[in-house]
């Protein structure tokens, strides 16, 4: 394949100091290896801590909004698709990515989480607080745990 893979990163708007710090290191990671990153476009939680990651090192970023403007849409998102979708727009984060990164965060991302493993979309879980409930996942091999950033980079590593 020829074009560069998009990771998708999925997580929570409001999160803890040390998920926005991995969704960071992990926007670094993902621009390092020229890999384009993909999450939910916000300016806020992991969407904002991803992207700056990512556009600290010259990497490109996509946001999927879910609004109808861009007011809302991180300053580091360098391609923001306005949607006006609201939360169905979580099908085109999923979608639209080769491989599917959740840190921690609520229903939105649980939602993404589920449709990405309904369509065979391998799936990262990053210090998952609720990893349990996906554990039968695991056992199919479309389901993966990462301790930190650079796990997850390995994990990405082996299906490309």
């Amino acid at each position: 394949m020829n074009r560069p893979r998009i990771i998708g990163i999925m997580g929570g708007g409001t999160t803890t100091t040390k998920v926005l710090e991995n969704a960071y290191t992990l926007g670094v990671l993902i621009a390092r290896q020229g890999w384009i990153l993909l999450n939910g476009g916000r300016n806020t939680g992991v969407m904002e801590s991803s992207a700056r990651g990512a556009s600290d090192q010259g990497g490109l970023t996509i946001g999927i909004l879910p609004g109808s403007n861009l007011e809302d849409a991180s300053k580091y998102i360098r391609i923001p698709i306005v949607t006006g979708l609201g939360n169905a727009r979580n099908c085109i984060n999923v979608l639209s990515s080769d491989v599917v990164v959740a840190c921690s965060g609520g229903m939105g991302t649980l939602s993404e989480i589920a449709l990405a493993l309904k369509c065979s979309k391998p799936v990262i879980l990053l210090n998952y607080e609720e990893e349990k409930r996906f554990e039968p996942f695991h056992h199919e091999g479309r389901l993966f745990y990462a301790g930190s950033p650079q796990e997850v980079i390995e994990h990405i590593q082996v299906f490309f």
